[in-house]
This record gives C-alpha cells, sequence and structure tokens, in this order.
C-alpha cells in the first residue's frame, strides 16, 4: 500500500501538471480538493482518466467519486479493492 501511495503521489504531479510539488509534499491524508491540494472539477477528470490508463479501473458510479478522490490513501484502497484480477 505504501508503494501504491508512493506511485499515485508522482502520477498525479504529473497527470496534473503540478511542478510546483513533490511527492513528499502530498500527505497519504491530506484532501485533494478545496483546502487541501485545491484540485477542482477538470482535476477529478484527469484523475479519472489516471485511473483508467494505470489501473484499467473505470469509476462506474459518479457518486463514488468524492470518496474515492478524497485522498490519495482513499484512492489507494479504492484502486487495491478495484483492481483488475
Amino acid at each position: 500500500m505504501e508503494k501504491l501511495m508512493a506511485d499515485l503521489k508522482a502520477q498525479i504531479i504529473q497527470q496534473l501538471n503540478l511542478k510546483h510539488l513533490k511527492p513528499e509534499d502530498i500527505g497519504d491524508d491530506q484532501p485533494l480538493f478545496v483546502e487541501g491540494l485545491g484540485l477542482d472539477s477538470i482535476d477529478a477528470l484527469e484523475l479519472i482518466v489516471l485511473l483508467q490508463q494505470e489501473y484499467n479501473i473505470k469509476l462506474t458510479n459518479a457518486d463514488d467519486g468524492p470518496k474515492v478522490f478524497q485522498s490519495v490513501r482513499t484512492m489507494a484502497e479504492y484502486i487495491t479493492a478495484n483492481k483488475p484480477a
């Protein structure tokens, strides 16, 4: 899980072009939206694309988005629970 979270941080920085951040700048439980990293709805779409491209996971229920993208840890937990065999 630690490696997955570290990978996710690097992928988020690359996918969202957050060049001013390093992976260690992002806390495992830090909110990704609003008061945390300050991501917005466009960034959420990019994160959905990231899940599809890197992990072959489709977010089938839009209501799951806020839960899944709450933090790096919640993303890692979702990937672990939904990774195709």
